[in-house]
C-alpha cells in the first residue's frame, strides 16, 4: 500500500450488494479500513439469478483466492444451453464448454442472493452495518460526512477519508456527485424469481432459453434444486403493478398461450418472491469521481443486464480500484487512474448491452437486415468475447 493513500483511515462503501461487497474484501485484504452501510434491514433472500462470466470469475480469485471453487458448490457449473419453444419442448441443444475451454473458467448460474452471502463471509462481521439508508454527502479537503435515515437511531452522519458509492441504478450517491436525473428505460419489462421446484424442462446442468413474439424466458438452474426463471417482454409501458400478486397476474397473462410446463414455473411462484420492474441504463459518461468521492458498478455504468455484464464488471471495478488505491500517492491520483482503465472499457460494454436488450426482441427479418447493416461497424461475436475475457486489467 503506498504510504499516502495508506493515511486513509476510513473508507466508507454504500451498499452491500455484489459490487459493493466485492470492493470491501478486495480494500480489505490490501489493508485497508472498510466500513459497509447498507439500506436493507436484513440480508434476506432476494433477487434472480444471474450468470458468472470468465472476465467476472478470473477476478474474483484475484480477490479472494479460491472464492469461485466455493460458488461452483453452491450454485449451477453449466454443461448445456437448450433452446425451448413456448410450448415447453426442447428445439435444440448444445455444449457450453467453450468458455471454460478459451477462457479457463465456466459459465456457473448462480442466485444473487448466495452469491452476496458468500462475498459477505469473507469479511468481518462488524464490518457491515444493515438498516443505513444513505441520503447525501459533503465533502472537504480533509473528508466527507455521509449522511443516513437510520430507522433505529434516528438522522446520523459518519465521517469518512473516502467514499465509495455501490449503490446501484438508483444510487443516492450518484445523484449528489452528479445530478444527471432518472435512467433510461429501455422499453423492455422484467419479472423475475428464484424457485424450488421439479420442474422437467431442464437437466441439472443445463440452461434454458425460450423466444416468443417480442417476449422471452431464460431458465437458470442455480444449484440446491434451485431454478431462476427471468421474463421480458418489449413494452413501451414503464408502469408497475400495484402489488406482487398484481405482477404475477400480469406474467401469466402474457404467457397464457405458451405449455403448461412453462407456466407451471410461474404459477407455483409465490408472488411475494416476483421481482417486477423495468430495464434501464444510462449513457455512459466521462468521469465517475469528484474530490473524495467515486462511483462502482451500477452506480458509475448501469446497463442492460443483455451481455451479463452488470455483476461481472463491477467486479473489476472493485479489483481495480482496490490496486489503484493501493498504489498511487494520492486519492485524486488513483481515481485518475481508475478512470482511465475502467471507462473506455465500459462503454463499450455499456453501447453493447443496450443493443443487445433490443436484440433479443428481433424477428428473423429484423436480424439478417441489421446483420448486414452492421457488418463491417462492430466487433463479432466471437471478437467480443475475446476482448471482454483476455483483457488484462
Amino acid at each position: 500500500m503506498n504510504s499516502k493513500t495508506k493515511l486513509l483511515d476510513k473508507i466508507a462503501i454504500i451498499g452491500a450488494g455484489l459490487g459493493g461487497l466485492a470492493s470491501a474484501v478486495a480494500l480489505h485484504k490490501k489493508g485497508f479500513n472498510v466500513e459497509v452501510y447498507e439500506k436493507a434491514q436484513d440480508f434476506r433472500p432476494v433477487g434472480g439469478g444471474l450468470g458468472l462470466l470468465p472476465n467476472g470469475s478470473k477476478i474474483l480469485d484475484k480477490i479472494y483466492p479460491g472464492i469461485v471453487a466455493e460458488i461452483k458448490n453452491l450454485s449451477c457449473h453449466v454443461k448445456e444451453t437448450v433452446l425451448i419453444n413456448t410450448q415447453g419442448e426442447t428445439i435444440r441443444t448444445r455444449p457450453a464448454n467453450r468458455f471454460e475451454d478459451n477462457y479457463g473458467y465456466p459459465l456457473i448460474t448462480v442466485w444473487w442472493w448466495r452469491l452476496q452471502q458468500t462475498l459477505a463471509s469473507k469479511l468481518p462481521e462488524n464490518i457491515i452495518h444493515l438498516n443505513h439508508r444513505c441520503t447525501g454527502f459533503s465533502q472537504d479537503d480533509e473528508g466527507v460526512d455521509i449522511y443516513f435515515d437510520n430507522q433505529e437511531v434516528g438522522k446520523k452522519t459518519i465521517r469518512a477519508d473516502l467514499l465509495i458509492g455501490a449503490d446501484g441504478i438508483k444510487s443516492t450517491v450518484r445523484a449528489n456527485l452528479i445530478a444527471d436525473g432518472e435512467p433510461r428505460f429501455l422499453n423492455s419489462m422484467s419479472w423475475r424469481a428464484v424457485i424450488k421446484s421439479n420442474q422437467e424442462l431442464l437437466n441439472p446442468e443445463q440452461m434454458g432459453f425460450v423466444r416468443g413474439h417480442r417476449e422471452f424466458m431464460y431458465l437458470l438452474n442455480v444449484g440446491n434444486g434451485e431454478i431462476a426463471w427471468l421474463y421480458r417482454h418489449k413494452s413501451s409501458d414503464y408502469s408497475l403493478s400495484a402489488n406482487k400478486h398484481e405482477a404475477k397476474f400480469r406474467v401469466l397473462d402474457k404467457i397464457a398461450d405458451w405449455g403448461k410446463p412453462l407456466r407451471s414455473l410461474v404459477e407455483e411462484t409465490p408472488s411475494e418472491r416476483i421481482l417486477e420492474g423495468g430495464i434501464c441504463d444510462r449513457l455512459p459518461i466521462d468521469s465517475w469521481s469528484k474530490g473524495r468521492v467515486v462511483l462502482l458498478g451500477d452506480a458509475a455504468h448501469p446497463m442492460a443486464p443483455a451481455a451479463g455484464q452488470g455483476a461481472n464488471s463491477s467486479f473489476e471495478d472493485a479489483w481495480v480500484l482496490a490496486d489503484c488505491l493501493s498504489n498511487a500517492s494520492s486519492i485524486s491520483e488513483a481515481f485518475a487512474n481508475y478512470e482511465q482503465r475502467r471507462i473506455p472499457r465500459l462503454k463499450i460494454i455499456q453501447t453493447r448491452s443496450a443493443k443487445g436488450e433490443m436484440r433479443y426482441y428481433e424477428t428473423e427479418s429484423e436480424r439478417l437486415e441489421r446483420e448486414n447493416l452492421e457488418e463491417s461497424q462492430e466487433m463479432s461475436l466471437e471478437e467480443y468475447s475475446k476482448w471482454l475475457n483476455n483483457s488484462q486489467l
